[in-house]
């Protein structure tokens, strides 16, 4: 359906419509009912003759003087029409619609003849081969408009009309570029393209030209063949358009698992993405992925770093003052970064702080003395006495200073640019460390500074002329502080533009903590905390967009800041660094400057806001599933391993070919050539093999057809992202599981064992030839194949058991035993109703979902060698994936987008099963009778997405355990247990009452939308919850006087349990 362009005329929209009853009965006309089996297999019994039901272009018009609609025009049209695109009318073009139809374009118009084009196709693609359109987008100018459209092979047409007011004499196709395939286009007045991909990141491109090159491939209204007319081309690099940036995606997620590959101390989320040549493996680290600029080696050691503007107006740094033991080097900042020796800094003793004034003077202080340099004159004071200045720290207006014994000395600089001495304070302990207010808005000085000192407390003193260091508040610390900080930051827990301002606490032991400080009183409140490190955090105030922020570094540096409307504390996929400061130049207008070891560094942090930062690895086709790869020998008992993990990939895609062949396919396009000049004897001296061979993540691959495959096993080092070794299978055969063994006959060997098939076909399911090859590999993980097994049926799933292999095939479940030639089948179950998809064996117990029937518990009776059912689930579903929680319990996601936990009755607990008759039969009479006692549901929530893997994991070292699952449209989520019935009680109040106060836009009753296929039992929608913040300050104190807490509580309690999961 599409809206018309009528100019100021009644609106008019049309549609694609198809009669359900004339197609019902042309359909139940000739269709035979099948029997169960047949259903199963995907048999009907069609009439090949039978005609398909007639499809209709309808015109509805929506009088505005009557408000009613009544129906205007209605048309027939092919078939395959499956899109309508709206042509610009009024005085813009002549109105009506394009309709898309299998190989042309249509366009119809009420009192208008139809005009029939066809569009260009790919030379390789088959003469009966269909080609549909799958995105369009509309280009609207002052003097003229055309359409962009999309193939479903990602290759973009341009769509022209000629027309004389509301005649249109022609429609032309051209070929103007190919970017991946795209759920949506959108051209914006700006000269750019955005393609939202079907799969893999999107993408915003930059017109380089609008198709006006005549040698482009085209097809016109006017071809004799009309519709039937075959206009070939060959795809080529992009030439009309330039990608411009992309924004990532993981969509679709195939395959994840959480694990610690790399030995960072902290897992990582390896992720299987992407489909055929845009297939890819990443991986994803918590924090924010930072972009090196520049990374320069110092003569020795440093120990801090500043950067200072030429005034306060200025939008670039000027210097770079770095402090070492016993010197400042100071760096001016251009086009190259040298050493400037007449900046007026003391460069013979090491500089504490380094801070530009609101008068554009500079103050440096060092261990002696504070040096106020200003345009004309340099002013020292000193230390009096044997007295040292341990730490300081100023705005643009004051300067306190902290002398050892505990003394503080507080600095303003008055009207005549001079730095006076205000007042001073013996604390009677050392001092630690010190910080001071920013300057607040159409405010003269700040108000308050805080001091840490040795008694492990953190004190706020005035900076008020009225009472000058005078102690306003305290807070005990559990350790030393190293660092503190003052910033005012937007106050989430506030009205809309309420900031507040918050003092950060960095321990030596490790722990960030934030409090706030009242404007008027100075007394602390609302106190969170959280575990950055190992190492003592320092805090230094930075800048984030143009607003404050803070970095806290320990043994990882953190970034705090507000985007969106939401505060972040996020660390940064970066090594341990010492000190920063804010830096902004022409080359990088926002980042930081930092010292790690003898090397200064410029970094910069591009993606704001998100979770986790990822590095790619480029597949050849699409990711099935994925294993870790343990070392080839085990190391000796109680002795760690020193051999790296690797990866084992499978890949396979339906109807593709393999590389060799798609080697030799472009070999044979390349000699083909579709059109003749009169250069043609100069065409023919250039070799043919010149042509670009054109990436296929950007055009795409060919099309094999119905039971061709290309597939292979791919050894990936997760350390760099490289390939060991790859082994290319071969043609038409798939990998389509795969597993780590330890055979019983091999010593401390694993094996990784495959399973294949070949020629199979997807509906219905079926393979001439399958097997299970074992494969062993050595140090460098090359694989060497032991032998192959040959299979009745498909394998679906392989999982370790007991020194032997549990194999998943077709419908049964068999275990094999390593012998010399092939594997050896030692015991098979037969009664399963459609094909295991997953397996899992904990203890005594073997774990499984089947495709359409959930979960089933198998045991082994080794006395009778038999496999018989404990248990099953009572619900049908199409099992996606599942992972075990404990010995009694699983949690499982089925295709309808429901994640379950389930777990076995008491009653199965010590059941033995199997044969209740007392004969001794074989057979499990109790699962085949419906006797076996049913799964207990424990937990039910629709998720809104295909959840594609789960397992149950830690995301931080030392953390909570938890569900993390990813999901087919690229999220990737987490469930959570709580840890106590109060916070329970809490949650489910809050998401009560947010559930009243924040309906969803649709309309939808949110409990409804959870409970869509089974009633939401257990769970609490976290998402729900966190849209608390996003509310107005009216209805959040509303909400919070429910729940007898303040907002701020309620915000500390969401940001506490996510926390706790990363």
């Amino acid at each position: 359906m599409v809206g018309m362009d009528v100019g100021f005329e009644n609106p008019l929209f049309a549609s694609i419509e198809l009669s359900y009853e004339e197609a019902g009965a042309r359909v139940l006309a000739h269709v035979t009912l099948p029997v169960r089996s047949s259903w199963r297999d995907g048999q009907v019994d069609k009439d090949p003759q039978a005609e398909p039901p007639q499809k209709m272009l309808t015109l509805y018009e929506m009088d505005l003087g009557l408000n009613h609609v009544t129906r205007k025009f209605a048309d027939a049209v092919d078939h395959s029409a499956h899109a309508l695109i709206a042509v610009p009318g009024g005085v813009d073009g002549p109105s009506g619609v394009l309709v898309c139809c299998e190989n042309c374009l249509v366009y119809k118009k009420q009192g208008h003849p139809d005009v029939v084009c066809a569009i260009p196709r790919r030379l390789e693609m088959a003469q009966e081969k269909g080609l549909l359109i799958v995105a369009h987008a509309t280009h609207k100018l002052k003097d003229f408009f055309f359409f962009l459209i999309q193939s479903e092979y990602g290759d973009l047409y341009k769509v022209t009309l000629t027309h004389d007011e509301d005649l249109v004499s022609e429609v032309q196709v051209k070929y103007f570029d190919t970017v991946p395939l795209s759920n949506a286009l959108c051209v914006l007045k700006t000269g750019f393209l955005f393609t939202a991909a079907e799969f893999g990141n999107h993408a915003l491109y930059q017109f380089q030209g609008i198709g006006t090159d005549e040698e482009d491939p085209m097809c016109t209204s006017s071809h004799p063949h009309g519709a039937q007319a075959l206009v070939a081309f060959k795809p080529r690099a992009l030439k009309n358009l330039m990608l411009y940036d992309e924004m990532p995606s993981l969509s679709p997620i195939i395959d994840m698992k959480v694990l610690d590959a790399t030995g960072e101390g902290k897992p990582q989320l390896y992720a299987m993405c992407g489909r055929g040549p845009r297939a890819s493996l990443r991986v994803l680290r918590h924090g924010l992925a930072v972009t090196e600029m520049a990374v320069s080696e110092l003569p020795g050691k440093p120990n801090a770093v500043w950067t200072v503007k030429a005034t306060m107006d200025s939008e670039y740094d000027r210097y770079i003052v770095v402090s070492f033991v016993d010197v400042t080097l100071v760096l001016s900042i251009g086009d190259t970064v040298e050493e400037v020796l007449d900046s007026g800094f003391l460069a013979t003793a090491p500089s504490l702080l380094i801070q530009l004034m609101a008068d554009d003077s500079y103050v440096q202080v060092h261990p002696t003395g504070i040096r106020h340099l200003l345009p004309r004159r340099t002013n020292e004071w000193r230390v009096p006495g044997q007295k040292r200045i341990v730490t300081a720290a100023a705005n643009e207006r004051q300067v306190v200073i902290a002398l050892s014994g505990g003394e503080i000395l507080y600095f303003e600089i008055d009207e005549s640019h001079t730095l006076n001495e205000v007042a001073k304070r013996d604390m009677n302990y050392e001092v630690l460390c010190i910080a001071v207010q920013p300057v607040p808005d159409n405010r003269q000085r700040a108000s308050f500074m805080a001091v840490g000192g040795v008694d492990n407390t953190i004190r706020i003193l005035s900076l008020e002329r009225e009472r000058p260091l005078k102690q306003l508040s305290a807070q005990a610390l559990q350790s030393p502080a190293e660092s503190v900080c003052l910033l005012e930051m937007k106050n989430l827990g506030q009205a809309e533009d309420v900031h507040s301002l918050f003092l950060s606490i960095g321990l030596s032991s490790g722990i960030l903590i934030r409090s706030v400080v009242d404007f008027v009183t100075g007394t602390l409140s609302d106190q969170r905390s959280r575990f950055l490190g190992a190492k003592a955090v320092r805090l230094h105030k930075v800048s984030v967009q143009g607003m404050p922020a803070m970095l806290a570094l320990s043994t990882k540096p953190w970034l705090s800041y507000n985007f969106q409307g939401k505060n972040h504390c996020t660390p940064m996929s970066y090594e341990q660094l010492e000190f920063a400061s804010s830096f902004a130049s022409e080359q990088c207008p926002e980042g930081f400057v930092a010292i790690s070891g003898n090397t200064l560094r410029i970094l910069a942090c591009e993606r704001l806001g998100e979770l986790f930062n990822q590095t790619v690895m480029n597949l050849s086709y699409t990711p099935r599933r994925f294993v870790p790869l343990p070392p080839a020998v085990l190391p000796p008992p109680g002795q760690p391993t020193t051999d790296p993990i690797m990866l084992a990939i499978l890949e396979a895609d339906h109807n593709a070919y393999n590389e060799e062949t798609k080697r030799e396919i472009r070999a044979a396009l390349k000699k083909i050539r579709l059109t003749k000049t009169v250069d043609d004897e100069l065409d023919d001296v250039k070799d043919e093999d010149d042509e670009e061979d054109l990436p296929e993540a950007q055009v795409g691959t060919f099309k094999a057809g119905e039971g061709k495959w290309g597939s292979c096993v791919r050894i990936v080092n997760p350390s760099n992202l490289l390939p060991v070794f790859k082994l290319d299978l071969d043609i038409d055969e798939a990998a389509l599981c795969l597993t780590v063994c330890y055979f019983s006959q091999l010593a401390n060997q694993p094996c990784l064992v495959v399973g294949t098939v070949y020629n199979m076909t997807l509906y219905p399911r079926h393979a001439p030839k399958a097997t299970i090859k074992t494969y062993m590999y050595d140090e460098r993980y090359h694989l060497q194949l032991i032998h192959s097994t040959p299979l009745d049926d498909v394998p679906l799933c392989l999982f370790p058991f007991e020194g032997r292999l549990l194999a998943s095939v077709g419908r049964c479940l068999r275990i094999y035993e390593l012998g010399k030639r092939k594997l050896l089948r030692k015991c098979e179950y037969k009664n399963i109703p459609e094909g295991l998809m997953w397996m899992h064996v904990k203890g005594d117990k073997i774990f499984t979902a089947d495709l359409r029937e959930s979960f089933h518990i198998f045991k082994y009776r080794r006395s009778d060698n038999q496999l018989f059912v404990l248990s099953d689930d009572q619900a049908p579903r199409w099992t996606t994936c599942a992972t075990v929680l404990d010995s009694m319990t699983m949690a499982g996601a089925d295709k309808f987008d429901n994640f379950f936990i389930s777990r076995i009755p008491d009653e199965a607990r010590d059941d033995e099963g199997g044969d209740h008759t007392g004969l001794r039969l074989k057979a499990d009479t109790a699962y085949l009778t419906g006797a076996t006692p049913k799964l207990d549901s424990i937990v039910q929530f629709h998720v809104g997405d295909t959840v594609t893997a789960l397992e149950k994991t830690t995301l931080a070292q030392g953390g909570s355990e938890l569900i993390c699952y990813s999901t087919l449209l690229g999220a990737i989520g987490a469930f959570y247990p709580f840890a106590g019935k109060d916070e329970l009680d809490f949650f489910q109040h809050l998401e009560m009452f947010v559930r009243a106060e924040k309906p969803p836009l649709c309309g939808r009753d949110h409990i409804m939308y959870r409970s869509y296929h089974f009633p939401v039992q257990s769970c609490v929608d976290g998402d729900l919850c966190e849209q608390f913040m996003t509310l107005t300050a009216e209805k959040q104190r509303l909400i919070a006087s429910e729940l007898d807490r303040t907002p701020a509580e309620i915000i500390k309690k969401l940001e506490d349990m996510r926390n706790r999961l990363i």
